[in-house]
């Protein structure tokens, strides 16, 4: 793993796929003139740009003026495509099977006790009564898990996207690989908050895989992929394609996945590289003056 300055980006670079919490945004939840203005170049360049975020479809506006071309963005750690020109509405969905749901729900209360969750749906996110109130949202059903994830008919419900489950005591790496051995087998596991947040998907439902399923519709290769992330749930995503940056703010986890660093997301670190893989691309890069 080197820095921005000595890790070059490929002679070719597609797509870029870039995380938004901790990466594309400033902790503020804005971006940038210069942010904006580098997206922007990419996408004048012929370079497709993906929002890959752990982020529900709605709360995708902070980004949504400044998609450019397909529209497309990665929600949900991957469980979703949606298409930000229609006001996010869902193009494909990756789904949790409900009786996994319910089986990952109820040996996480018995393996560590006092977890709260909640469940996010297609349709929306709903809670338990208690799960902290910082997400709450109008409309949420209030209820335990398992009533929330029953179907009078199997099948009838809306898709399951993820199962959120948080801890008020443990650490948040303690609690992802507690939850990873005891059901790791059944789905997904990651996290992106600091707080004992975690985020479970389908099995081999990820930011990665579902941008390798974008970009192989496309015919892009992970060595034509520029990514950039922050947080354990960027870590399949980094090590996937062929050139990534992990923001100085970055988890060690996503530092270790990456093949380079570059500043942090205050600092417009995805605009450096952006900049960077533009000038290297351009038809005058290395020309001399005639």
């Amino acid at each position: 793993m080197t820095s921005a300055t000595d890790s070059p980006p490929p002679a070719t670079t597609r797509l870029i796929a870039t995380d938004l919490d901790g990466t594309l945004l400033r902790d503020d939840k804005t971006l940038s003139d210069r942010t904006v203005a580098a997206l922007a170049a990419a996408e004048e360049a012929g370079i497709e740009v993906f929002f890959v975020t752990g982020r529900p479809a709605r709360w995708m506006s902070v980004v949504s003026d400044y998609v450019h071309g397909h529209g497309l963005a990665i929600c949900a750690n991957g469980a979703a495509v949606v298409d930000l020109h229609a006001d996010g509405r869902l193009i494909q969905v990756r789904p949790m099977d409900r009786t996994v749901a319910l089986e990952v729900v109820s040996t996480l209360r018995a393996v560590t006790p006092g977890t709260s969750f909640a469940v996010e749906l297609a349709t929306g996110i709903h809670y338990e009564p208690t799960y902290p109130p910082f997400q709450f949202e109008p409309g949420a059903d209030i209820a335990v898990a398992e009533k929330l994830l029953y179907e009078e008919t199997p099948g009838s419900g809306s898709p399951v996207l993820k199962i959120l489950a948080q801890h008020d005591e443990l650490a948040p790496d303690d609690f992802l690989t507690v939850a990873r051995a005891a059901v790791g087998d059944l789905v997904s596991f990651t996290r992106s908050s600091p707080t004992a947040l975690l985020e479970a998907s389908g099995i081999g439902v990820s930011k990665a895989s579902t941008l390798a399923l974008c970009c192989a519709e496309r015919g892009i290769t992970p060595a034509e992929v520029v990514a950039f992330g922050d947080m354990p749930n960027d870590v399949e995503m980094l090590s996937w394609a062929g050139t990534s940056y992990a923001m100085e703010n970055a988890h060690p986890a996503a530092v270790a996945a990456a093949s380079g660093r570059t500043v942090a997301n205050n600092d417009d670190g995805v605009a450096v590289v952006i900049e960077r893989i533009l000038a290297k691309q351009s038809p005058q890069a290395g020309a001399q003056p005639s």
